[in-house]
């Protein structure tokens, strides 16, 4: 009867302690997958910031130039040249 039951406990302490090393698998496992997420989310706003970055300076130079157009037809719409 000892020995059953030493058995018995033997095999609980094994299904215990491997139960455990999944857990802990998992949970290495999981950490793992966030480390990973957080690091691609951080590579994406980097990204997304340098993209913002070159927007505002594309912006910035399109109506720079847009500007400077508009002011020059404004000077030839105040001096109407003579038909022939």
């Amino acid at each position: 009867m000892i020995e059953v039951l030493a058995a018995v406990a033997g095999a609980a302490i094994t299904a215990t302690a491997m139960g455990l090393g999944g857990f802990s698998r998992r949970n290495d496992e999981a950490r793992t997958a966030v480390i990973r997420l957080t690091t691609s989310v951080e590579h994406i706003a980097t990204q997304l910031e340098v993209i913002h970055t070159d927007m505002r300076e594309a912006n910035r130079e399109t109506f720079g130039r847009l500007n400077s157009v508009e002011q020059r037809v404004s000077k030839l719409e105040a001096h109407p040249h003579p038909h022939p």
